[in-house]
């Protein structure tokens, strides 16, 4: 044995200081991005069944949940909302008075320095549950951008410091940007759904968001899990078209895209740990099948060494508490 050489990797890793001192990717507070579901309606604070800790919530109650991120640390939320009504066109998205440019107002107001980014897609307004207009069974593609437009001016006039646009339609972003531009908010940034997949992940979204499609599916617009080339085609399209940072959905099992899209494009890239993957975990841990905080820390530092600039994560309360 004394004749043998060999490097001893082991040394670096000999206590948890040690371990911490040459550790190569931090997950840090300010990297987190906490969603909310904001709904129409009065003392609601209801939890939505798949996806236990994440809550359906009125306006009357948002004030004691924003006092809680805020105190956390957490610096950045993402709206989503739920209309008390929908239709064929989606126009409670577009509202002045619509629920997530209520609820923006609501925080921007008491918060002015919290990042408040606005999911902006018509799929939780629509009756049918598609992401634009659709006729004779068919999503339309360019009609539907004239209302992602209104939806994401009107969610800049109510405050909105980000436009989210999650709904895969082709162009959406150069309408946006141009919708934004057009109405004065040339500086208000869109956080592009760049690389969104037709995921079997989005479940438990769909029950929280009650944007489940009323017939077929939403494979024609968002990309088949089989393919990498076109994500990075995507990705290519977005920032040609004015994008700001770059969304990759789902993240965890998508980690290897995230990794190419951090290296071809310079850009801020966020991770989405979609509702699929925080609701296995919360099971397994309800379970006692796994230690919660040690799987989801792992899990999330893996989007960040990744590639992840931001991960939008329902585990952001928690992952604040535990960092601190």
């Amino acid at each position: 044995m004394k004749d043998l050489q060999f490097n001893r990797h082991r040394r670096l890793r000999q206590s948890e200081t040690m371990r911490a001192l040459v550790r190569e990717t931090h997950l840090r507070k300010e990297d987190l991005i906490y969603p909310l579901f904001v709904v129409e309606g009065e003392n609601i604070k209801n939890v939505v069944p798949s996806m236990p800790g994440v809550y359906h919530i009125s306006l009357d109650n948002l004030q004691a949940e924003m006092d809680e991120v805020v105190s956390l640390g957490i610096k950045s939320i993402i709206l989503f909302g739920v209309p008390a009504e929908k239709d064929e066109l989606g126009k409670q998205a577009y509202h002045n008075h619509g629920i997530v440019q209520e609820a923006t107002r609501f925080v921007k107001e008491r918060y002015p320095d919290l990042v408040v980014i606005a999911d902006t897609c018509l799929c939780q307004y629509t009756s049918h549950g598609h992401c634009g207009i659709v006729k004779d069974g068919k999503v339309l593609n360019d009609e539907t951008l004239d209302l992602l437009a209104k939806t994401a001016v009107s969610q800049a006039e109510a405050g909105a410091d980000i436009i989210a646009p999650s709904n895969m339609m082709d162009g959406f972003v150069a309408a946006i940007r141009h919708g934004l531009d057009e109405a004065g908010y040339h500086d208000v940034p869109i956080m592009s759904y760049a690389v969104k997949y037709s995921s079997s992940f989005y479940g438990p979204f769909r029950d929280a968001a009650h944007s489940t499609p009323q017939f077929g599916d939403r494979r024609t617009y968002q990309m088949d899990p089989a393919n990498r080339m076109e994500a990075l085609r995507e990705a290519q399209s977005d920032m040609e078209e004015g994008a700001d940072f770059l969304i990759v959905k789902p993240a965890l099992s998508y980690l290897d895209i995230m990794r190419e899209v951090k290296d071809r494009f310079n850009a801020p890239v966020v991770a989405y740990n979609v509702s699929g993957e925080y609701s296995m975990v919360k099971a397994a841990a309800q379970n006692g099948w796994v230690n919660e905080q040690e799987i989801v820390m792992e899990k999330l530092t893996s989007m960040k060494r990744a590639g992840a600039d931001l991960i939008i994560t329902y585990f952001a309360k928690d992952v604040a508490n535990w960092l601190s």
